[in-house]
């Protein structure tokens, strides 16, 4: 299968969370040509800064900027114009900042880094309906991934972060308003680890993700870049 027919498929991100910017380059070696886009967060954003973003563009590789950026609108608006010199394709911020601060990270971004993907994260996958309830909300984590969606689409966003489970409502109430980045994701076999709204990649794609985020399944195999073709196979669907 060639790597247009690929593309126009639904596509996988590595998250690089690990310990190092050492581990994070072997690891990026050993998963090979194929991987295109990579998942820095802020585990290695606030260790190593700017250059590292930098320094994992310079070698071929797409970048997703997860820092989820919450605060009054000025100061997200000013982050996002200083975040826009970085070699970025996606960055994130939490759509739970509200429609306001939503509306002027998009001005922001439009004014500085037209081409960036400005994603809203929702219902982080990691929490599920007594997690809500515990913080006073009292919906069930679609419910809630819904209401924000629709703040999301009035404040301009163009894509949003959610679990695979949300994504077949999403299209059906918003269409394809948004670019729909998912977490969550574990290849059958693997362990949920801290997740608790999952599904496995082909479960994704046939749910309409537009890109996986997949991290320990890829860097804790033995053999990384076989993992990741395993993977990128899974994504085909008809």
């Amino acid at each position: 299968m060639s790597t247009d027919n690929r593309t126009k498929q639904c596509q996988l991100i590595l998250a690089l969370d690990l310990e190092d910017r050492e581990s994070a380059i072997k690891l990026l070696q050993r998963a090979g040509n194929e991987l295109q886009w990579v998942k820095i967060g802020l585990q290695m954003f606030t260790r190593y800064g700017p250059d590292y973003v930098r320094e994992i563009a310079d070698l071929g590789k797409r970048i997703f900027l997860d820092l989820k950026l919450h605060d009054i609108p000025n100061t997200v608006a000013k982050a996002i114009e200083s975040i826009s010199q970085l070699p970025i394709g996606m960055l994130t911020i939490h759509t739970c900042g509200g429609k306001e601060m939503m509306g002027e990270a998009v001005a922001s971004q439009q004014e500085n880094a037209p081409q960036l993907k400005l994603l809203g994260v929702t219902v982080l996958t990691s929490m599920d309906a007594a997690s809500l309830n515990a913080i006073g909300l009292g919906r069930s984590p679609e419910e809630q991934v819904l209401s924000l969606a629709s703040l999301a689409e009035e404040a301009g966003m163009s894509g949003l972060v959610c679990s695979p489970h949300e994504v077949g409502k999403i299209h059906a109430i918003h269409g394809d308003a948004f670019t729909l980045v998912t977490p969550g994701i574990r290849p059958t076999g693997s362990e949920a680890g801290d997740q608790k709204r999952v599904m496995t990649p082909s479960e994704a794609a046939r749910a309409g993700s537009d890109f996986i985020v997949v991290g320990r399944p890829i860097y804790q195999a033995a053999n990384p870049q076989e993992v990741v073709s395993r993977i990128r196979d899974q994504l085909l669907v008809p």
